[in-house]
């Protein structure tokens, strides 16, 4: 790997395009292929606290993936939290971001032969405060690998306008990962988005196939949503859910749809959804509960019987004060992002990279 390419920068055309399920990916098959690898997120927006310090929710993540120890300023040296952005317009020169980003890539340098960092939302994300993403990644002398969602018009547009912010900065385009693609229009998508890329000199990397299963939210998630406690089994806060299931729409292709579906149904309608489900299951002879999770909406007295069959089954149960619909509305909603607590999806994530991608082509 040429010296000026020691770093890569992920970026992405916009929020919620698989900018973490790929860099997740890249740090882990450059790790397979021997390097030694270090991650940073020089620029954050979502934290959490470790150490007394701030540090963005994504390079938690990854330090359970990679095992290291966090050090806040290496590896999530700024963060852009609420309040940030009236506090440098205010005062843009109490607290010097460039030298914050550049010592956590002096560190990085000496203990990693390759650094991946990861961008944060959209290319011009960071520009109130002069740190947009495309001027990161010049101050880091990284070259660029972005993600973009799976298509051809719209595709081709959002990149163009995408990777203008890096051409203003003359940052390289190492390649373009397309994400989320329907499986069906793969190789139509590859032709045409092809030809536009060769035709300004940009590889693509490849091609990566939309995957249902990166989609499915967790019952904590799904609890912050429609804003209810769980109140029962509340360590399966992390069950996955694939479907839902409406109580007053209860039959048996739903039923067998799934074996991690979400029941969502009145609390004064609950026990009757319970008992349906049970018999179907009797009846039919499902080999276990297709439950993996129960939203009780509204009011009502929750039954013995049915009490019994949620603590039987290990299913968390929230409830909320919004109705039926309104929970069904706020679920769809729900933008699912990889975390600790998925660890299939992490899997899955570096999967898709291994299968799709060619890390050679950065490499070279």
């Amino acid at each position: 790997m040429s010296k000026k390419y020691n770093s890569i920068y992920v970026a992405a055309t916009s929020q919620h395009v698989g900018k973490t399920t790929s860099t997740l990916g890249l740090v882990s098959g450059f790790i397979n292929k021997g390097i030694n690898v270090g991650y940073c997120k020089p620029v954050g927006q979502k934290h959490l606290v470790v150490h007394n310090h701030n540090v963005d929710k994504d390079t938690v993540l990854f330090a359970d993936l990679i095992h290291f120890d966090i050090v806040p300023e290496i590896h999530s040296p700024v963060i852009l939290g609420s309040g940030a952005t009236q506090l440098f317009l205010d005062n843009p020169d109490q607290v010097d971001l460039d030298a914050m980003i550049l010592n956590a890539a002096d560190k990085l340098n000496e203990q990693h032969e390759l650094v991946i960092y990861e961008g944060t939302g959209h290319p011009g994300v960071g520009s109130v405060a002069e740190i947009s993403n495309a001027r990161v990644a010049k101050i880091l002398n990284a070259g660029v690998v972005m993600v973009v969602e799976g298509g051809i018009g719209n595709t081709i547009d959002t990149l163009n306008m995408s990777i203008s912010l890096f051409r203003e900065e003359s940052v390289p385009i190492l390649g373009v990962i397309i994400n989320k693609v329907i499986p069906e229009k793969m190789e139509k998508v590859r032709h045409y988005c092809s030809l536009w890329l060769d035709k300004h000199n940009i590889p693509l990397l490849g091609l990566m196939p939309y995957e249902k299963s990166l989609a499915y939210p967790v019952i904590k998630t799904i609890a912050d949503a429609v804003g209810g406690p769980i109140i029962f089994n509340a360590d399966k806060a992390y069950n996955k859910i694939e479907n839902i299931l409406a109580g007053s729409l209860i039959d048996l292709k739903e039923l067998s749809s799934s074996e991690d579906l979400l029941l969502v149904v009145s609390t004064r309608s609950l026990n009757d959804a319970i008992s349906k489900i049970k018999s179907m299951t009797e009846i039919h002879g499902f080999s276990k509960c297709p439950l993996s999770g129960v939203v009780a909406t509204g009011v009502g007295t929750i039954e013995g019987s049915t009490l019994e069959y949620i603590e039987e089954n290990r299913l968390p149960l929230i409830r909320t004060d919004l109705d039926t619909y309104g929970c069904v509305i706020k679920i769809s909603k729900i933008e699912v992002k990889i975390n600790r607590n998925t660890p299939w999806k992490v899997l899955k994530a570096i999967s898709l990279i291994e299968e799709n991608v060619d890390l050679n082509l950065i490499l070279s």
